[in-house]
C-alpha cells in the first residue's frame, strides 16, 4: 500500500508566467496548465483576477479557466486576488478552491503590490475570508516581506508574528511566509517557520521562497527540518517579484524540491512524465 502524501506541493505557474515580458498566448497557457493538471501537484497557482493594466499577461486568466481539464485532475485550483473586485470575480468560478492574497508587513510593497495601504488590505482580508467562508471556498494569505525588507522600514521576527497572529484572529487558516525579494537566510527561515508552527499550531503554515539557483537547498532544507510540509515552486524556478533586485532571484524550481523531498524520502504521488512533458513545454513559452 502506498504511503499517504505527507507534503503539499504548490505549482505556481502564475508567478512565473506574471513577469514574462511578452504575452503567451492563451493557447499556450491552457496547454501548459493541462499538463500540469495531470502531474499531481495539491494545488496549481494557475491564474489572477487583477486589472489588467497592472498585469496584463494575466487578463485571459477567465478564458484560460474556462478551458482546463479539470474533471480527472485531483488538483485544486488556487487563483490570486489584490482586492475585493477580484474576489468576487474569482468566487464567479466553482473551480476555484483557494483564493490568494498577498498581505505585506511593507507599507511601501503592500501600495506598490495591491495599491492600498495594511490597514485598508487588513480590511480586505476580512471581507476576502467572510465571502471565501460563505461561499465553501478557502483564503491562502500570504504573508509578504515576511523575511526582511529591502525598502528600510522596520523589520524584524517578532513584526511578523505579530502580523500572522492579526490575521489568524480574523480567521485565516493557511498563512504562507513569503520571501518576496529573496532575502530569506537558512536561520530566519529556521526560526520563523518554527516560532510561527509553534504559536499557531491550529493552521497551515507553509513557504513561498525566492532564491538565486545555487541557494535553493539550504533555504529549503531549513524550512523542511523545521516541520513544514507546504511547499510553493515554479518549473524551472522562473518567476519571483519584479521589484527584486537580483535577476537570477526567482523562484525555488520545481524539479529542485522533488529531487529534495525524494531524497527525504517523502512520498509525493507525483506523475514524473506529465512533469516531465510539462518541463518540456516550458522551453516554448519561456525563452
Amino acid at each position: 500500500m502506498a504511503r499517504p502524501v505527507k507534503v503539499k506541493l504548490i505549482e505556481c505557474p502564475r508567478d512565473a508566467m506574471q513577469g514574462v515580458n511578452y504575452f503567451i498566448s492563451t493557447a499556450d497557457k491552457i496547454k501548459y496548465l493541462n499538463l500540469l493538471l495531470k502531474a499531481g501537484f495539491d494545488t496549481l497557482d494557475f491564474g489572477s483576477f487583477v486589472s489588467p493594466k497592472a498585469i496584463p499577461q494575466l487578463a485571459d486568466t477567465a478564458e484560460v479557466l474556462n478551458n482546463l481539464d479539470i474533471g480527472s485532475s485531483t488538483t485544486k485550483l488556487l487563483a490570486i486576488v489584490a482586492n475585493l473586485r477580484g474576489v468576487d470575480e474569482a468566487l464567479k468560478h466553482p473551480s476555484i478552491t483557494y483564493l490568494g492574497y498577498p498581505f505585506s508587513i511593507s507599507e511601501i510593497f503592500q501600495k506598490r503590490n495591491t495599491n492600498s495601504n495594511i490597514k485598508t488590505s487588513l480590511s480586505t482580508v476580512e471581507e476576502l475570508l467572510s465571502k471565501c467562508d460563505k461561499a465553501q471556498k478557502t483564503a491562502v494569505i500570504y504573508l509578504s516581506m515576511a523575511f526582511g525588507n529591502p525598502y528600510g522600514e522596520e523589520w524584524n521576527e517578532e513584526l511578523v508574528v505579530k502580523w500572522t497572529s492579526e490575521l489568524v484572529k480574523r480567521g485565516a487558516s493557511i498563512i504562507s511566509l513569503s520571501d518576496t525579494v529573496g532575502v530569506s537566510t537558512p536561520t530566519n527561515i529556521a526560526n520563523l517557520f518554527d516560532g510561527i508552527s509553534t504559536s499557531f499550531p491550529e493552521i497551515e503554515v507553509g513557504v513561498h521562497l525566492h532564491s538565486r539557483p545555487e541557494n535553493w537547498r539550504e533555504k529549503i532544507d531549513a524550512a523542511y527540518q523545521n516541520g513544514c510540509r507546504r511547499f510553493d515552486a515554479a518549473i524551472r524556478g522562473f518567476g519571483g517579484c519584479p521589484m527584486a533586485s537580483d535577476s537570477l532571484t526567482g523562484n525555488i524550481a520545481t524539479e529542485n524540491l522533488i529531487g529534495y523531498l525524494e531524497e527525504n524520502n517523502e512520498p509525493l504521488g507525483l506523475d514524473m512524465q506529465s512533469i516531465e512533458k510539462a518541463i518540456r513545454f516550458s522551453f516554448k513559452i519561456f525563452h
